[in-house]
C-alpha cells in the first residue's frame, strides 16, 4: 500500500498545473469562479453526493453567483466562499484565508460524543504505559485497552512490540479510537497491520483521469498484507464514535474486513476522500476530496461506516463511572 501511496502523491502533483491553466480575476466574482472550477473539474464525489442528497454543482453556482459582486469585502467574500463549499458537506473541504478557516464539521457536531475524557481517565488512571502516539494498560479483568488518540500521533515498529508483548497474555484487546480525527494513513496501515494473519482485500481506490465528474480509472484493489513483526490474532474491538474521520476512518474500514474483530460504537465520521489543495486568485487555499476510496464490498464510506454494535453512552452508566462502550466490549470479549 506505501507504492500506492506515492504513485497518488505523484498524480496529484500533476494535476496542480490543471487547476492553473485558466486565469481569473482577483475580484470577489473572479475568486468564486475560480473556486467553483476548481471544484468542479477536480472534487471526486459529486455522483454519490447527487445520488444521496441531490447536489446539483451547476445549481449551487447559479444559487451563490449571485451572492457575489465586486463590491463586497474580503469578510463577505469568504462568508459566501465558506457556504457554497459547505452544500459539499464534506469534512475535508475547507477554504483558509489569513483571517478565517471555513470548515464543514456537522458530520460530528450534530451528534453525541460518547466519550467522556473524565471517563477515560478513570479507567487508565496514572500509571499507564506510553509509547509514542499509543497509551495503554491491562484492566483488572485481563483486557488489554489501547488508546489512540489521533493518527498524526507517529508510532514505530518497537512501539508497537513493547504494546502488544506487555498485553501478550490478555484474552482480548480493545483498541479506542474515539475522537481520532485522522492523520498519517501510514500509521492506520501499520496499526491495522498488526492484526492480518494473511494478505487481506481491505478496499478499493479510483483515481481522477479528466475533468469530467465521471473520469476516473477502474477501481483499483488495495490489500493489506501482515506486519513481519509481532501480530495479534486474538479477539479485538474496536471502539468508534461520530469524530472518527478520514485516516481513522480508513483504519475501521481495515479492520472490519478482519475476522476477528468487531466494531463497536457509533457510526463513524467518515472522509474516504484523500485530500488535495489549491490556491485562489486572492491566495486563498482551498482543500478538497479528490481521489476516492471505497470499501471491500466495493462502497463507499465518504458518510461513514457502521458499527457491528451500535452502542451509545448512557446518562446512568456516566453518572456510575462507566464508560458504556468499554463496559460493553469488556462483555463482548469475555465471550
Amino acid at each position: 500500500m506505501k507504492k500506492l501511496l506515492f504513485a497518488l502523491i505523484a498524480l496529484l502533483s500533476l494535476t496542480t498545473s490543471c487547476v492553473d491553466e485558466e486565469q481569473f480575476s482577483d475580484s470577489p466574482s473572479g475568486n468564486l469562479d475560480a473556486l467553483w472550477k476548481i471544484i468542479d473539474e477536480h472534487y471526486c464525489f459529486f455522483d454519490y453526493k447527487q445520488q444521496a442528497y441531490g447536489l446539483d454543482w451547476n445549481a449551487v453556482y447559479n444559487k451563490y453567483k449571485v451572492r457575489a459582486n465586486d463590491h463586497m469585502n474580503a469578510e463577505q467574500l469568504f462568508e459566501v466562499l465558506a457556504d457554497m463549499l459547505a452544500e459539499l458537506r464534506d469534512g475535508h473541504v475547507n477554504l483558509t484565508a489569513a483571517h478565517n478557516f471555513a470548515r464543514y464539521w456537522s458530520w460530528y457536531e450534530d451528534y453525541p460524543m460518547n466519550y467522556s475524557d473524565a471517563l477515560y481517565r478513570s479507567y487508565m488512571g496514572t500509571d499507564y504505559r506510553i509509547a509514542a502516539g499509543l497509551r495503554y494498560r491491562i484492566l483488572d479483568d485481563n483486557i488489554g485497552y489501547l488508546r489512540y488518540e489521533s493518527f498524526s500521533n507517529g508510532i514505530g515498529e518497537g512501539n508497537l512490540d513493547e504494546a502488544l508483548n506487555y498485553m501478550l497474555l490478555c484474552r482480548g484487546l480493545i483498541i479506542d479510537i474515539r475522537e481520532n480525527g485522522g492523520g498519517d494513513l501510514t500509521n492506520a496501515e501499520k496499526l491495522a497491520a498488526r492484526f492480518v494473519g494473511e494478505r487481506t482485500l481491505v478496499g478499493y481506490i479510483q483515481h481522477k483521469t479528466g475533468r469530467g465528474h465521471n473520469d476516473f480509472s477502474a477501481l483499483e484493489p488495495q490489500y493489506l498484507s501482515p506486519s513481519a513483526n509481532l501480530r495479534w490474532l486474538k479477539p479485538v474491538v474496536v471502539l468508534t464514535n461520530r469524530h472518527v474521520f478520514s485516516a481513522a476512518n480508513e483504519f475501521v474500514m481495515y479492520m472490519k474486513c478482519l475476522p476477528q474483530v468487531s466494531i463497536v460504537g457509533d457510526h463513524t465520521g467518515g472522509g474516504a476522500g484523500m485530500p488535495f489543495s489549491s490556491s485562489l486568485p486572492n491566495g486563498w487555499v482551498v482543500r478538497f476530496s479528490a481521489v476516492p476510496t471505497y470499501d471491500c464490498d466495493r462502497q463507499s464510506t465518504e458518510f461513514g461506516i457502521e458499527p457491528d454494535h451500535n452502542v451509545q453512552q448512557t446518562d446512568a452508566d456516566t453518572q456510575a463511572g462507566k464508560d458504556t462502550l468499554i463496559e460493553f466490549a469488556r462483555k463482548l470479549l469475555a465471550k
